[in-house]
């Protein structure tokens, strides 16, 4: 039964996706609304038939441009998060030459970046800038790499650097910055039981391990639950510059993540906010 879970999941997420295709090839070459909304139900479908269920904790920002910056486990992390918030990601150069998901990263109009050479970080931060300053939402893994799910690891602060531009000034003549958004991933469950660390390896994809052996594996596991919280904003002027930005983020995803593993995290409706005092313990206990 296993195997044939799978097989049937492939068969539909391959029909699904070439039937989509030129439905966002469309929506791109005509700049229409539809480019941004299509991938973020895209993605709500394929959480549906790959038996994803996906708790929201906060509310993510989508009046204006935000960089979203996530812990990293799996490939299943753009699925999760592109199912919870209309987004693009930024994704190391390497994955615009992959065949398949490069085309996928293309027509969800990733930025690609060169993240090891620092003559190129000021080109990437550009790039980074740009979209942020035309309103998109943008999702960055600032870890560098993945991990097993149980940790997060530090952050990056090289490409935060982008925040750092003034967009003018508002109503009161205050300079305006664009919000920086930390966002906890955490896998939780598995088969409708708390997922134990012995388990997560099934659905964190890091190390040497191989794509496609790995997914299969994945999809015969069964369906798997996860907690994604978005923390409240934090932006350059109130924290101080991108690497205290990059240590207030990691502490706030860090802590949203340990309190969904242990089973700590409220679970609100989707989508709802949360409470002021709540989301700002995080940024209160980074600042300590």
């Amino acid at each position: 039964m296993p195997r044939l879970r799978a097989l049937a999941i492939l068969a539909a997420f391959l029909s699904l996706t070439v039937a989509g295709i030129p439905i966002q090839v469309l929506s791109l070459r005509l700049r229409l609304r539809l480019r941004k909304t299509y991938p973020h139900r895209y993605h709500q479908l394929l959480a549906r038939l790959f038996g994803v269920r996906i708790t929201v904790l906060g509310k993510p920002i989508q009046d204006r441009g935000v960089l979203m910056v996530a812990n990293h486990t799996s490939y299943f992390d753009i699925l999760v998060l592109s199912a919870s918030a209309c987004v693009s990601f930024v994704a190391k150069k390497e994955v615009n030459d992959w065949p398949f998901f490069g085309l996928m990263s293309r027509l969800q109009e990733s930025v690609f970046v060169e993240r090891d050479k620092k003559s190129q970080a000021m080109a990437s931060r550009d790039l980074i800038r740009d979209r942020l300053k035309r309103g998109d939402a943008l999702v960055l893994f600032p870890e560098g790499t993945s991990t097993d799910g149980n940790r997060v690891l530090p952050f990056k602060s090289a490409l935060m650097g982008a925040v750092e531009t003034e967009l003018g000034t508002d109503a009161e003549g205050r300079m305006r910055y664009v919000p920086v958004q930390p966002v906890s991933v955490a896998y939780v469950g598995m088969n409708g039981m708390p997922m134990g660390r012995e388990f997560r390896s099934l659905y964190a994809w890091y190390g040497d391990m191989q794509l496609i052996p790995h997914l299969w594996e994945a999809l015969k596991a069964g369906p798997f639950d996860v907690t994604v919280e978005f923390h409240p904003p934090i932006t350059v002027d109130g924290a101080g510059g991108r690497k205290a930005i990059a240590a207030l983020a990691e502490a706030a995803v860090r802590r949203g993540q340990m309190r969904a593993l242990h089973g700590l995290a409220s679970r609100p409706n989707r989508g709802v906010p949360l409470s002021e005092g709540e989301g700002g313990d995080a940024l209160a206990e980074a600042a300590a």
